[in-house]
């Protein structure tokens, strides 16, 4: 078996046949220089996502070592376990309503056909830089209360985040110091709505009471560092790997483009074949054994998403892009307890950004030379897709 190193920006340019080996050959594979097991067929990450407790989320969901003493402060109740997870998570999902997120549709709209007026008739656009990295930062940003001039500064700050060097195991200075900038800007943030609330979710959150607590700045600043990075990055990367995978089969094409209920289904192939959440690590709290290796406690255990959702032993001819497939079974939003909070916000901001590009440029054809990828050992998906149409 070869090594598996998720740092490797040739995994990153394609990691599926890495993890067609990992699943037949080390489904339970150890990499020894690196110090992580990973996990790759279906129905192991699933009983891994089933079992919070010894897959413990405390130590980070990120196999690099956080920058924090405690990971929870930049990832909020993703870096928690039950019951103190379910306490935060429980005050947060008021945000995420069935009804509160529908409410956001004519939002949506309206932002994305911003977006689109500005390079429409000039026939060619970035389709991250214009479009895909705009609009779920705009819905976040709307969201917490954050002014529409600092937006491009925040994401900025959280691609530095995500992004790794080649062959480097640490979080690099750039993403450490992009950390300390996102953290103190939400904490002039929070100091300011305290002094004055708004309309706004950070001011919800100040106010929030659970069993007659609330939380405190440090956790609010969490929260708010969390929805940048986990709430706006990987939406950014699934519609960019949407576009990108639909111009690459042109049968899939012709389907949506003659019907637009396919839409959703387009979206969720495409978490399927191509997820922007490729990995998540735990931390083992006691020995647990898989296909006949002993993993122990206190280890990392990285959870392959991306391997998972191309097993064989779950989804037929799983290496073809077919947006009529069951995606039932697909772990692209997690499962159990740790259940993606914005999933219902990612497919609605999915849903309208697609069908804008079937009614606005339906046509639009990708410059394939000009792709720039993202370098993360969690995330997959373009910086820039140059198109036109």
């Amino acid at each position: 078996m070869v090594e598996f190193d998720p740092f490797s920006y040739e995994v990153h340019e394609d990691p599926y046949p890495f993890y067609r080996r990992l699943r037949d050959e080390a489904p339970a594979y150890w990499n020894e220089r690196l110090g992580f097991w990973a996990l790759s067929r279906h129905a192991d990450v699933l009983a891994a996502f089933k079992e919070p407790l010894r897959f413990s989320s405390a130590g980070g969901v990120s196999l690099e070592r956080s920058s924090q003493v405690d990971p929870s402060t930049v990832a909020f109740f993703i870096a928690m376990d039950p019951p103190r997870h379910d306490k935060f998570r429980n005050l947060v999902s008021k945000a995420f309503t069935p009804r509160r997120i529908a409410e956001l549709e004519q939002k949506i709209r309206g932002i994305t056909a911003h977006y689109v007026d500005r390079f429409v008739e000039a026939r060619r656009c970035d389709f991250i830089r214009d479009f895909a990295a705009k609009l779920p930062m705009d819905v976040v940003s709307e969201m917490l209360g954050v002014p529409p001039d600092d937006r491009d500064t925040l994401r900025e700050w959280a691609d530095l985040v995500l992004h790794r060097e080649e062959g480097v195991t640490e979080v690099p200075p750039a993403g450490i110091a992009a950390s300390g900038n996102l953290l103190q800007y939400f904490a002039t943030l929070v100091a300011a709505r305290r002094a004055q609330p708004a309309d706004d979710l950070t001011s919800a959150l100040i106010a929030a009471e659970l069993d007659g607590e609330r939380l405190v700045d440090r956790d609010v600043m969490a929260f708010l560092f969390l929805m940048v990075i986990a709430g706006n990055e990987t939406t950014t990367k699934l519609l960019g790997n949407a576009v990108y995978w639909l111009w690459r089969n042109p049968e899939q094409r012709a389907l949506v483009r003659r019907d637009f209920e396919l839409v959703p289904r387009w979206a969720e192939e495409t978490l399927r074949y191509d997820p922007s959440s490729q990995a998540l690590a735990r931390t083992l709290t006691e020995d647990v054994t898989f296909h006949g290796r002993t993993m122990r406690s206190g280890q990392k255990v990285l959870l392959l998403i991306g391997a998972a959702n191309r097993d064989e032993r779950v989804f037929p001819d799983p290496d073809r892009y077919d947006v009529m497939r069951d995606h039932t079974e697909s772990l692209s939003f997690g499962k159990g307890t740790h259940f993606c909070l914005g999933a219902s916000l990612a497919r609605l901001e999915a849903r309208v950004g697609l069908e804008a590009v079937l009614r606005r440029f339906p046509d639009f054809d990708i410059a394939a030379g000009n792709l720039e990828r993202v370098h993360s050992t969690n995330v997959r998906g373009f910086s820039s897709i140059p198109i036109a149409f």
